[in-house]
């Protein structure tokens, strides 16, 4: 796959906020998350030191990636990841016509439902379903797990200098998100598949005697678990989202089930972002607010309790979304062939190269701008 050549040192050095923690928070979505490397690719290449890498699902796995390994091997390893999934098409033929590339993205998804993805997951046997018990899922991710031990140093993760990763899971039984994050606790394999172990198709895994599903179910993106943890920072978050909110009107009952799903996710993305910069706006003016009261009131039991709640941190917040050219199908995101992961690449590397090189987060914010959110592509390819 060809890419441009990175930025130069001096532009490097422009794009890298000086005070601000940064933040790569990836969405789930399957297959599309190689969209996801490509805009880790160009961030790489830009010089950004990324301080937190947060993920759902595919994304936890691409964070687990990043976050596990040395800044020099993040893309090569993210690289071998996506190759090793779609080895199976990487002989098929890509040529460039529209019509052709549907019908390989159809077999494509025929393939991954009826065989699997090597290194990912696979069908169960038939003996386990003439078993007296049958499965709990469809599929087996056993290889998951040495995937992920092949390409992830998790002593590098849970390292106290390490980059630091969140991923977010639901516990099968209570229902609630849950996030394990190496702040907190250490991370393994368990933790990274629990997140993407989306049912029925991925079997629940078990953590510390606890059963967790795809943190999909509850939250596509963590973002608000970013901007809810404590102590807050100011923060420059790149926020990859995998399901576009704008669509045009579908043509047939396949792009109709290919809205539907957008909508779904994307709905979500959305509401949590508004809800998170919402709170994070009030907490600023209740912080300038307190900030005003006379003396004698600052010691007011109410005062202080509001006090806590008081944040006066900076948040700015850089939309990359997955806007694919064409309609993907209803089956986008079990879709794995070798052409379309690399295009989704490409796509994702070009579209962060555009945002890097407006850099919207550069200009200066206002008192009246405690959160701002940026997505440089959306007046350009709506």
């Amino acid at each position: 796959m060809n890419v441009m050549p990175g930025p130069g040192i001096a532009e490097m050095n422009a794009l890298q906020p000086p005070l601000q923690r940064i933040v790569l928070v990836l969405q789930g979505g399957g297959a599309l998350g190689s969209y996801q490397a490509g805009v880790y690719e160009a961030l790489a290449k830009a010089g950004m030191q990324l301080d937190w890498v947060a993920g759902v699902s595919i994304g936890a796995v691409n964070a687990a990636i990043i976050a596990g390994n040395p800044p020099e091997r993040r893309v090569e390893r993210l690289r071998a990841f996506w190759e090793a999934i779609t080895e199976s098409s990487a002989y098929w033929p890509d040529i460039p016509h529209e019509g052709w590339r549907e019908m390989l993205r159809h077999a494509g998804a025929a393939a991954a439902v009826l065989l699997g993805q090597p290194g990912f997951f696979q069908p169960r046997s038939v003996t386990e379903w003439i078993a007296t018990q049958s499965p709990l899922s469809y599929y087996d991710t056993s290889q998951l797990k040495e995937t992920l031990e092949r390409l992830v140093d998790f002593d590098c993760i849970n390292r106290p200098d390490g980059t630091r990763l969140s991923v977010g899971a639901v516990n099968v039984e209570t229902g609630n998100m849950v996030y394990f994050d190496s702040a907190q606790q250490r991370i393994t394999p368990e933790h990274v598949m629990a997140s993407g172990a989306l049912p029925p198709g991925l079997p629940f895994v078990t953590v510390d005697g606890s059963h967790y599903w795809d943190g999909g179910l509850v939250s596509n993106t963590p973002l608000q678990y970013v901007m809810e943890y404590e102590p807050r920072e100011d923060m420059l978050v790149f926020q990859i989202d995998l399901f576009p909110a704008r669509g045009k009107l579908p043509e047939n009952l396949d792009e109709i089930a290919e809205r539907e799903k957008d909508i779904r996710y994307s709905s979500r993305t959305r509401a949590g972002t508004n809800d998170a910069r919402l709170k994070q706006e009030l907490r600023t003016r209740l912080f300038a607010f307190l900030d005003r009261l006379p003396t004698e009131l600052r010691d007011d039991p109410n005062a202080k309790r509001l006090h806590d709640f008081a944040c006066p941190k900076a948040v700015d917040i850089v939309h990359l979304i997955y806007r694919p050219p064409t309609p993907q199908g209803s089956t986008k995101d079990f879709e794995f062939t070798r052409g379309t992961m690399n295009r989704r690449w490409a796509q994702g590397y070009a579209n962060a190269r555009a945002t890097l090189a407006s850099a919207p987060w550069k200009t200066e914010a206002t008192t009246d701008e405690p959160v701002r959110v940026f997505d440089v592509l959306a007046t350009v390819e709506r």
